[in-house]
C-alpha cells in the first residue's frame, strides 16, 4: 500500500483529524500492555479497522475482479511497469544514502528494463543479474539514524511510521508521474488506479492467510510491518533491536557462573 502517493494529501489531512477524535475516543491500553513501539496503538487500531473495513468493501472486491479477468502474463507486465517506475525513486535514495554501487545498479536498471524491457513491462534487469533495491525516504532517514520510529497507520495507505510518513512528500516527488500530473490528469488518476489495484490484487494471497492465520491481525501486521522496515534500512543485515538486547542481558544474567579452579 507504499503507492498510494497521489492520495497523499488527502490522507494525511484526513489522518490528522482522526488522529485527534480517535485517540480521545478510544480507551487507553493498561501501561503493561503497551507496546513502545505503538504509542498511538488507540488510534492506530481503529484506523485499522477502518481500513480493513474500507477494503472489503471497496478495494479487495475490484482487486478480485481484476485477478479473474485479467491474464497473467498481463498482470506481470503492470507489475513490473510500476516497479520500473520505483526504480527512480530507489536511485535518487541510494544515492543520498551514498550507497554507489547500488545507485548505479538502480540506473542501470531503470536503463535496460525502459528500452529493452519496452518501458518496463519485462524485467530484463533482474534475469541479467541487477537486483531490485527499491529504497525510500523513509529507509533514507533510517539509515541517516532515526531507525525505531513509532509506528502509524494512515488512512487508506495503511501501515508506516512517523518517520516513513515524513518521507513520504520526498517518495512523491521523486515519481515521474508527479511531474507530469497537470498534463493529463485523467491519464495520472487511471495510472495511479491501476497501480493500487495491481498492488493489492498481488497482495490477496497474502492478506487472506494474515485474516485467517493471526488470532490478532492488528498485532500481526505491526510487528511484520516494523521487523521487514527495520532490516530494509539495514539491508537485511539488522543489528539486534533494544528489546532484543535487553533480553539476551536477562538472559546471560541467568546463566550460572563458571565453577572457579581451586
Amino acid at each position: 500500500m507504499a503507492r498510494f502517493i497521489f492520495m497523499t494529501k488527502t490522507a494525511i489531512g484526513a489522518g490528522s483529524l482522526c488522529l485527534a477524535l480517535l485517540v480521545l475516543g478510544c480507551s487507553s491500553i493498561p501501561e503493561d500492555q503497551r507496546n513502545p513501539k505503538d504509542p498511538l496503538e488507540p488510534y492506530n487500531r481503529a484506523m485499522h479497522q477502518f481500513n480493513t473495513d474500507f477494503d472489503k468493501t471497496f478495494i479487495k472486491p475490484i482487486a478480485k475482479g481484476y485477478k479473474a479477468v485479467v491474464p497473467e502474463p498481463v498482470d506481470r507486465g503492470i507489475t513490473n511497469f510500476f516497479n520500473n517506475i520505483d526504480d527512480v525513486n530507489s536511485a535518487v535514495n541510494n544515492l543520498l544514502q551514498v550507497k554507489i554501487s547500488r545507485f548505479g545498479t538502480d540506473v542501470g536498471r531503470l536503463v535496460i528494463n525502459t528500452t529493452i524491457g519496452i518501458g518496463g513491462l519485462i524485467d530484463v534487469a533482474t534475469n541479467m543479474g541487477l537486483p531490485s533495491y527499491k529504497e525510500d525516504f523513509g529507509q533514507t532517514f533510517g539509515y541517516w539514524g532515526d531507525v525505531d520510529s513509532p509506528y502509524l497507520v494512515l488512512p487508506f495507505l495503511g501501515p508506516s511510521t512517523l518517520r516513513d510518513t515524513m518521507g513520504i512528500p520526498g517518495n512523491i516527488a521523486a515519481n515521474p508521474f508527479f511531474h507530469v500530473w497537470n498534463t493529463d490528469k485523467t491519464v495520472n488518476w487511471t495510472m495511479l488506479g491501476l497501480d493500487v489495484i495491481d498492488t493489492r490484487a498481488d497482495l490477496l494471497t497474502a492478506t487472506d492467510l494474515v485474516d485467517t492465520a493471526a488470532t490478532d491481525p492488528y498485532a500481526f501486521v505491526r510487528d511484520a510491518f516494523l521487523q521487514k522496515r527495520r532490516n530494509q534500512i539495514f539491508d537485511g543485515n539488522p543489528p539486534p533491536s533494544p528489546e532484543e538486547e535487553d533480553l539476551w542481558s536477562e538472559e546471560d544474567a541467568k546463566q550460572p557462573s563458571p565453577a572457579k579452579k581451586s
